[in-house]
């Protein structure tokens, strides 16, 4: 077990259109470096002083130039950015976004090409390379929330968030 240090925390934000019932993956642009030329959804560090939805707000509009509505958190995350060594250590949360205007994206520099693809689509695009490993358990935890997460929680989270800490207050 390693000894208390230091680690960055970030988000992943898997976007869905509702119109299409298709997800939207990036191919991460070459000159990364890390995972360059690999597909991703829409992820970044969380900075200094910003909460996770914060961050995560800020990371869609930064890759993508639009906003998005956090539905549900999918699950969170622990790795290493290459060797496991505290400053490659990062922790994070996955979260599942709606997107009513796919044609709005805008890619940045981060990506070099992004795709509107069903959860069978994806699944067939990432099933062939390990390191695609992550997004499809994320694809298919979302798919399978997405089926059974009843609307009015559904409509809770669209309306509060999750920040707890946030200045927004439960509604009743």
């Amino acid at each position: 077990m390693m000894s208390i240090g230091r680690f960055y925390a970030g988000v992943g934000a898997l976007i869905w259109h509702p119109g299409t019932a298709r997800y939207l993956f990036l191919r991460r642009a070459g000159s990364k470096d890390f995972g360059a030329g690999a597909w991703e959804c829409v992820t970044g560090r969380v900075d200094q002083g910003e909460g996770f939805e914060e961050a995560l707000y800020r990371e869609v509009r930064e890759e993508l130039g639009v906003a998005v509505v956090a539905d549900f958190l999918v699950g969170t995350t622990h790795f290493y950015r290459g060797a496991p060594r505290p400053e490659d250590e990062l922790l994070g949360l996955v979260y599942c976004c709606t997107l009513d205007n796919p044609a709005a994206i805008l890619l940045s520099a981060e990506h070099e090409e992004a795709r509107w693809l069903s959860a069978a689509e994806a699944r067939a695009l990432l099933g062939g390379e390990a390191q695609n490993g992550w997004l499809l358990r994320v694809l298919v935890r979302a798919e399978r929330l997405r089926q059974q997460l009843p609307p009015a929680l559904l409509a809770c989270f669209r309306a509060e968030g999750f920040d707890v800490n946030g200045d927004r207050l439960p509604a009743g």
